[in-house]
């Protein structure tokens, strides 16, 4: 799950060359009879300082008649979704999180664990899908990236008070997806978390290098491909059934008039199963990678 998570939780400090620096993330423009959206992906957390905004996006936010999220960016939404993870994350009373993994990831997750600062006593509570995504958001926060300098937060400042604001799913629904997905495929997807940590963060550095130069295809090399190779059902699940969900709505939207932002995970974007993908299927002109 932490490659699809680093664009939704996404949160290591980066040392940037100067030639990615001046690059920046991929913008797509969709067109409707009288209105048009710009969808963007997303990286929810990142380092202060990271230049990243294009000149396109900043423009139609500056214009915008609505701006859609995946969630609500605000604290009422923060509050229900940390409800919604303590409620569906622990483990029925007598059972543990390493019972039900190997003896070999027990001492891999140990390790990992110790690394990011976290109690295996805490942890072993938590299910499968919630360990996965505490310790990926441990491992970044350890890197000093914060909420206030992610995608979301920096770009809900910058909307007018007489924007319409709208998302796609509620936080219970979004944590839904990753706790509704069945324990093999958490096992798989935590198995792959761990293994990224193990490795360091070259890998993040090379998702954000990829995301800064706007190179569609190597998103999806460093964000998607991983995840349908070790956990299939954790892509179908957040990605592809995801995705189908939001596109009568953004179909919708385009049948309307004026201009929307739609800001999603940059894995919800590239590749045969992403949005724009999907857009053009149904005749849809979009202009992007």
């Amino acid at each position: 799950m932490r490659a699809f998570v680093r664009l939704c939780l996404a949160v290591l400090s980066l040392c940037l060359s100067a030639g990615v620096a001046a690059a920046q993330p991929p913008v797509w423009v969709v067109h409707g009879k009288h209105a048009t959206i710009i969808l963007f992906g997303s990286v929810h957390l990142l380092p202060p300082g990271l230049d990243w905004e294009p000149p396109r996006l900043k423009a139609a936010l500056a214009q915008a008649n609505d701006v859609w999220f995946e969630i609500p960016i605000d604290d009422a939404a923060a509050l229900a979704a940390g409800q919604a993870a303590a409620q569906a994350g622990l483990q029925p009373q007598g059972q543990s999180l390493t019972g039900e993994l190997t003896p070999d990831d027990q001492t891999r997750l140990a390790r990992i664990a110790q690394s990011c600062g976290l109690q295996m006593e805490g942890l072993d509570h938590l299910q499968p899908w919630y360990a996965d995504v505490t310790l990926s958001v441990a491992s970044y926060r350890m890197a000093g990236a914060v909420v206030a300098d992610g995608v979301e937060q920096r770009l809900s400042a910058e909307i007018g008070p007489n924007v319409e604001r709208r998302s796609f799913e509620t936080p219970r629904e979004q944590i839904g997806y990753l706790s509704g997905a069945p324990l093999p495929d958490q096992i798989a997807s935590l198995r792959e978390t761990m293994g990224e940590l193990e490795a360091g963060p070259v890998s993040y550095q090379r998702l954000v290098d990829a995301w800064m130069s706007g190179d569609a295809s190597a998103i999806r090399k460093q964000v998607l491909t991983p995840m349908i190779a070790q956990a299939p059902g954790v892509y179908r699940r957040l990605v592809i059934e995801r995705n189908h969900r939001w596109l009568p709505q953004i179909l919708d939207r385009l049948n309307g008039q004026g201009e929307a932002v739609m800001v999603v995970g940059d894995g919800h974007l590239v590749g045969s199963d992403g949005l724009p993908a999907l857009l053009r299927g149904q005749g849809v002109r979009v202009d992007g990678p």
